[in-house]
């Protein structure tokens, strides 16, 4: 187990090092861009990376307040999931109803390799490949149908 500090100096060297890995890699819109904060242009949509004894994941939330909106937002990504999914390579977890750890109610797709582990030094350059590669291929999948999802909120 890692002192807090230990922790804090683990989190912050691998994201400075994801961050320097993407750094040359720019947007199928040909913009560079902060990979570690995807740019949704969706208000209360969010790509999240989160990394753990547990594995890794890549993460759509879906998390406006008004249940509606988010319902209507849900609805539309579910009928890209066959376009999405064969982009992204493998099968992602739809879950419509999922809590956020501040227990509001969001949506969220995600796709997970759980055989990797943040605290195993050996899976590190696995990890910082597998976001790497699903950033990307969903960068490819997201900048084809936003428009869709901004028109629907606006």
């Amino acid at each position: 187990m890692l002192s807090k500090e230990a922790l804090k100096e683990k989190n912050s060297q691998f994201w400075n090092d994801f961050r320097k890995s993407m750094n040359k890699v720019t947007s199928v819109s040909g913009r560079q861009i902060n990979w570690i904060n995807y740019p949704t242009s969706v208000k209360d949509v969010y790509v999240r990376m989160e990394v753990d004894a547990h594995g890794v994941r890549l993460c759509f939330d879906v998390q406006p307040k008004d249940d509606g909106v988010r319902a209507i937002i849900w609805e539309q990504m579910t009928e890209l999931k066959k376009l999405m999914q064969t982009e992204m390579g493998i099968e992602a977890n739809f879950n419509e109803e999922s809590h956020f750890w501040n227990g509001r109610l969001i949506s969220r797709i995600k796709w997970e390799d759980n055989t990797l582990n943040y605290y195993n030094e050996e899976d590190i350059p696995k990890i910082i490949d597998f976001l790497k590669d699903k950033l990307v291929r969903f960068d490819k999948f997201y900048q084809e149908y936003k428009d869709i999802l901004i028109n629907l909120t606006n």
